[in-house]
């Protein structure tokens, strides 16, 4: 296994895209800057003087159909395909600037943000990372529905889904979450959703952005979109970008497994939170550290 990153990172230089919110449909620019240390991921509305958001669970709002954030009043929607993004490419400091309520949807991907990633590039900084390695298996489960994550040296996946489309049927994805894994196999897989359930949507407030430049869109007997799927399970690899993105919201990059079974947005943050309010389930530890264990195991 490769030697855990020891230092934490930050973006070299300002990059910016613009877009519209998926849910809300409202014009965005969003602007990512880099920031010191030991800062994390923080959302400001540059609208709304500078006003700052934390990409916490502390500050979870809403968790329906995308998983958005709240702050004295103060809301940033549909969160999770950045944060998912940071998470996987080993970014632990960033301001994230937006001049709305909406991170930007783009192409329904994280592929967007990984180039922006890429264009910005990445630079170390002097404080050591601090790892959350989880000690202690916990899960949370509804009827039909089950999260959990197990103690494991890295990070890695093991989504399962099933929705009932003769295209997407049953979906499994494991794989050790890595910038190189992540960039190729998960963060081209774009959100998805069903023509019979749109008008649905559209009549509680949502998808007032999407389209089929931004989303996939299964039909009764096949895909709408020109060029069909990136992947055949894009759905399932989806799940897991958005699952990423949630558990991102622990403010630290994580050492466990996690498997998850149907599970969404409500149930990954249930997931954090139970995670967060027990102390004994995790630890933690810088790289050295871990590393300083390895050598020793073998001496006891």
């Amino acid at each position: 296994m490769e030697p855990l990153p020891a230092f934490e990172t930050t973006i070299i230089r300002p990059v910016e895209c613009r877009g519209v919110g998926l849910h809300s449909g409202v014009r965005v620019r969003m602007r990512l800057v880099p920031a010191p240390a030991a800062t994390g991921i923080v959302f400001r509305r540059t609208d709304l003087d500078g006003f700052e958001v934390p990409a916490s669970w502390q500050f979870v709002q809403r968790v329906s159909y995308a998983t958005s954030l709240m702050r004295q009043g103060v809301l940033i929607s549909t969160t999770e395909h950045l944060l998912s993004t940071f998470f996987s490419m080993g970014v632990d400091n960033v301001y994230v600037e937006l001049d709305n309520l909406e991170v930007p949807i783009l192409d329904g991907s994280a592929a967007p943000f990984v180039e922006m990633l890429r264009e910005a590039g990445l630079r170390q900084t002097r404080r050591r990372r601090r790892y959350l390695r989880i000690v202690r298996p916990v899960s949370h489960e509804i009827p039909g529905k089950r999260i959990s994550i197990r103690p494991a040296e890295n990070f890695r996946l093991n989504c399962h889904v099933y929705f009932p489309h003769p295209l997407v049927g049953r979906q499994s994805l494991e794989m050790n979450v890595t910038p190189e894994n992540f960039a190729r196999e998960i963060a081209p897989a774009r959100t998805f959703g069903f023509e019979s359930e749109l008008d649905q949507m559209r009549n509680m407030g949502l998808i007032r952005g999407a389209s089929l430049d931004s989303a996939v869109c299964f039909g009764a007997s096949g895909v709408l979109n020109e060029g069909g799927l990136r992947f055949p399970d894009e759905p399932c690899r989806h799940k897991a970008l958005d699952l990423i993105g949630d558990l991102a919201l622990i403010g630290k990059l994580l050492l466990g497994e996690v498997v998850a079974e149907r599970a969404g947005h409500a149930m990954h943050v249930a997931l954090v939170a139970k995670i967060m309010s027990d102390p004994s389930l995790y630890e933690v530890v810088t790289a050295a550290e871990l590393a300083e264990r390895a050598v020793a195991a073998p001496a006891r």
